[in-house]
């Protein structure tokens, strides 16, 4: 017997039921969200597509909790788009694509991988306001651990000492950074040490961390292949890690609730 495709199981998740018993369409997720389009591949069905819809709805109102920010940011103030099951990268379940400002999954295999490509979006959307004279497909987190002149400014510094607790101990790269560092030389490879891998994959593991848990946002920083060879950061500094990222979205997030 065939197992069911990955879409049509469920996912974990333990929130509050955001769509009162109804079903959302990705119609709705631009409109309360405000991204800029959504692309449906056609070889999604319309109930894959219904199934897909309410998947990310509950998932994008999780993230929007768990960082306590409003709508526009997850959106990225209506920059970034949404594709699902388009085709895109082959190698990879799903993907942030820069020069087009779109976060892909996969029909069957990206679901849990949403945190990880969002903020992808986001280390990219941030990125010039964070630092002058950028690239356009520049991330904050690489342009923060190259030197990067940096844009003075309140929130942007609550930013750059969360970087310094991820990818610095002392004057030395601290033990999450190294670690990539040997799996890439083992791999023959450089992928895993970029900065806009280990931010993503650090965030990933923040968000899992959290009491409000949705599989579909996330899953695999406790148990997988990855978290085993040590691609996630250390369970002791994931709580500071938290503690300061959560809490430059908290603030970023009353910023924009004030300007309202």
């Amino acid at each position: 017997m065939m197992a069911e495709p990955r879409l049509h199981r469920p996912y974990y998740r333990n929130g509050p039921d955001h769509r009162e018993g109804r079903d959302m369409g990705f119609a709705d997720i631009v409109r309360i969200f405000g991204f800029r389009t959504v692309s449906i591949g056609k070889w999604v069905s319309k109930a894959e597509q219904q199934l897909a819809a309410n998947l990310f709805f509950d998932a994008l109102c999780d993230l929007m909790s768990i960082l306590a920010v409003p709508e526009r940011v997850i959106s990225l103030n209506g920059t970034l788009s949404l594709a699902f099951g388009t085709g895109g990268n082959k190698h990879s379940s799903a993907h942030y694509e820069s020069s087009s400002r779109t976060l892909a999954l996969a029909k069957n295999a990206g679901g849990g991988a949403l945190a990880h490509e969002w903020f992808h979006a986001f280390d990219h959307y941030i990125c010039p306001k964070l630092f002058n004279d950028t690239e356009r497909h520049s991330f904050a987190s690489a342009c923060w651990l190259n030197n990067q002149h940096t844009i003075d400014h309140p929130l942007n510094l609550r930013l750059f000492d969360y970087f310094r607790l991820l990818f610095l101990e002392g004057r030395q790269g601290s033990a999450y950074l190294k670690r990539a560092v040997d799996i890439d030389k083992k791999l023959q490879i450089f992928y895993y040490a970029q900065p806009q891998e280990l931010a993503a994959r650090a965030f990933e593991a923040i968000v899992q961390d959290q009491p409000l848990k949705n599989a579909f946002l996330v899953q695999g920083t406790k148990q997988s292949q990855e978290a085993e060879l040590g691609l996630y950061p250390p369970i002791a500094i994931r709580p500071e890690l938290a503690n300061q990222l959560l809490g430059y979205f908290h603030l970023l997030g009353k910023a924009l609730d004030a300007q309202r």
